[in-house]
Order: C-alpha cells, then sequence, then structure tokens
C-alpha cells in the first residue's frame, strides 16, 4: 500500500505521522489509528496498511512526538524490567484528554487537506490506551467523528470526572467497544456502566468481550490472539463501512 510520511503541526509542536492509502487513484474516508502504550513501531505500520487495504486513507500518528526522539520500547521485556515499565507508564499519563483532542483536530485538518481524502468526518481506533483515546476523542471532538472502534482499551470507566464514559452525551459517532477477558483495566461491571451511558445518550454502539486477553489485537504483544485479532478486522470494516460516508 502507498506510504508517506509527513509532519502534522499541533498547538504543541510538529507530529510525525504516516499516511496509508490504497493502492490506485482515488480519495478514501480518512481515519486515524491510535497506537497502544508501546507506540507507533513497524506492527503498527503493518496494521495501517492492512486498514488501509480495506478502502480507507489511515493515518499513523507518533502520540508521544511532545517527548521528542524518544527510545522504542520492546514489548517482549517492557513489562518485566522495571526501569522501562516506569518510563512506559510515565509517557501513558503524560497524554491529558485535551490533549487527545487538539491532536485530533489537527489531525483531522491533516485529513481534510489531503486530495486522497474524502468526507468531512472520520473514523477513529484505537488499541490499549488508544482505545481510551478513540473513546475520548469521540467524545471531545463530537462534529468530526463519524466512528470510533475500542480494542482491549483500558479505563474508558473511571471514578474521576474525565471519565470517557461520561462523554457519551456529546458523541454522535457509532461506537464499538471489543475488551478483551479478565481485564482489570476494563470489566464487565464498567463495561456494563458504558454501556448504560451510551444507550442513555442515544449513541449507536456495541460493547462486547472477546475469549482473549489483552492485547489481542496486537501481533507483537504477548497476548496476541489470531482468532480475535481477525475477529476485530471484520468489526472494524463493518464499523467504517456502515458509519462513515461513502
Amino acid at each position: 500500500m502507498p506510504t508517506i510520511s509527513a509532519t502534522v503541526t499541533t498547538p504543541d509542536g510538529e507530529c510525525p505521522v504516516t499516511l496509508h492509502t490504497p493502492n490506485g487513484t482515488g480519495s478514501w474516508t480518512g481515519v486515524v489509528m491510535y497506537v497502544d502504550a508501546g507506540g507507533v513501531r513497524d506492527t503498527f505500520q503493518e496494521m495501517a496498511a492492512r486498514l488501509a487495504g480495506y478502502g480507507h486513507a489511515v493515518l499513523l500518528p507518533d502520540v508521544y512526538y511532545r517527548h521528542g526522539d524518544w527510545a522504542p520500547f520492546d514489548m517482549r521485556t517492557v513489562f518485566s524490567d522495571e526501569g522501562e515499565r516506569r518510563r512506559l507508564f510515565g509517557m501513558i499519563a503524560s497524554i491529558t484528554p485535551d490533549m487527545m483532542a487538539s491532536d485530533a483536530n489537527a489531525f483531522f485538518d491533516f485529513l481534510a487537506s489531503r486530495p486522497e481524502v474524502k468526507g468531512d468526518r472520520f473514523g477513529v481506533c484505537g488499541y490499549c490506551m488508544g482505545g481510551r483515546t478513540s473513546v475520548i476523542v469521540a467524545g471531545r471532538v463530537p462534529d468530526r467523528v463519524g466512528a470510533a472502534g475500542s480494542f482491549h482499551g483500558g479505563g474508558l470507566v473511571t471514578d474521576g470526572p474525565d471519565s470517557p464514559h461520561l462523554l457519551a452525551d456529546r458523541m454522535t459517532a457509532t461506537v464499538y467497544v471489543a475488551g478483551a477477558e479478565n481485564d482489570a483495566s476494563f470489566t464487565p461491571e464498567q463495561a456494563e456502566i458504558l454501556d448504560k451511558a451510551l444507550t442513555a445518550a442515544n449513541v449507536a454502539h456495541t460493547v462486547e468481550f472477546y475469549p482473549a486477553g489483552h492485547g489481542f489485537a496486537v501481533p507483537d504483544n504477548g497476548p496476541y490472539d489470531e482468532e480475535a485479532a481477525e475477529r476485530h478486522w471484520i468489526a472494524l470494516q463493518r464499523l467504517f463501512a456502515s458509519a462513515l460516508p461513502d
């Protein structure tokens, strides 16, 4: 799939991105893919290219750009190496909902400026922390998000005033949430709270669990599950086909 590298100017600096498009000429619906805690790496370049192959222009941003030339994480060892684990969680915590929203507007502006992209409403999808980002962006930038997919996302329901589920009444997107089983970061009780919030807000949505562990959709994660990953690709195709403009 064709890929270009570019830089998106945000209120906080310059964010490196890649834009992945289908083969051939034309314009396609725009999607932002939000990475998991490990950040942009080869696995996500491959995932963005695969999603592009389904007929979308897929933007893959380096959400850690505020950290400059940060050192990549080794997903095989990051959670067992105490120093790297602390660095990882520190970088996760450094991205606030306000940052997610301002970055998203810049990403959407970039997509809207590209000849490869059509329409003024976009899809978002994300994994782990990116799954949370997708839900937050759907609520914080509702006029620009037509579809939001969250896969093994955590922190979707918290006790805090900025819990993503509290944004339900602002959302206009179709929302799809796939949790992982036995995942303390998104429990069945939290899923019920999220589902009720989305239902009360009349948001078209699905909240369900896959019989797989946290990280099931990302190939370089230890709990990667091929069957669950293929199910997630099917769900994404259906979500974007039904909710984004032709």
